[in-house]
């Protein structure tokens, strides 16, 4: 297996980054919506103009994950806190998304990124961590409680006009 490697996302990496979220997205999720409402969805969030946005804004940090030159993964925070009213913290910030190509899971990226994650949220002062993960995503569940995040919270989470139960974890730093 090739080595594992990290780097900061450039402006070069829209179309990649838009193709790797939305094949993960339709791969795991896209069962669950109507065509109408996943289609929004994509194209809200994870189409190359979104994630453009996204990369451009100075309060979201991107990391890619590569093996053998080839994006597998990938995973974006946010310097700000996305759910102000469960907030303990006075620094609260979020890991936005984690996303590992189709297929991928199980193989070292999702620890990598996330290792990457807290790193960054210990030297940037953060106090506490949010996510949002599905209620139904035990995988998930797994993986961020092995972080020692646990949850806060029932949310939802909008695709399309579909609301879904969403947890809320958080963990303090």
């Amino acid at each position: 297996m090739t080595d594992l490697t990290l780097r900061d996302a450039a402006e070069t990496d829209i179309p990649a980054l838009s193709h790797l979220a939305t094949e993960s997205f339709i791969a795991k999720f896209g069962e669950l919506y109507s065509a109408q409402d996943l289609q929004t969805f994509l194209d809200e969030n994870l189409s190359e103009p979104a994630i453009a946005a996204e990369l451009a804004n100075s309060q979201r940090v991107y990391q890619l994950a590569e093996r053998g030159g080839q994006l597998v993964g990938y995973t974006k925070i946010g310097l700000t806190c996305g759910f102000p009213g469960h907030a303990r913290g006075q620094r609260v910030m979020e890991l936005k998304q984690l996303y590992t190509a189709a297929g991928a899971t199980g193989g070292g990226i999702g620890k990598a990124l996330m290792d990457w994650a807290m790193d960054q949220f210990t030297t940037r002062g953060a106090d506490e961590v949010q996510l949002s993960v599905y209620a139904y995503n035990d995988g998930a569940h797994r993986f961020y409680r092995r972080y020692g995040f646990d949850k806060v919270a029932d949310i939802t989470f909008r695709v399309g006009e579909q609301l879904d139960p969403e947890f809320l974890f958080a963990r303090m730093i």
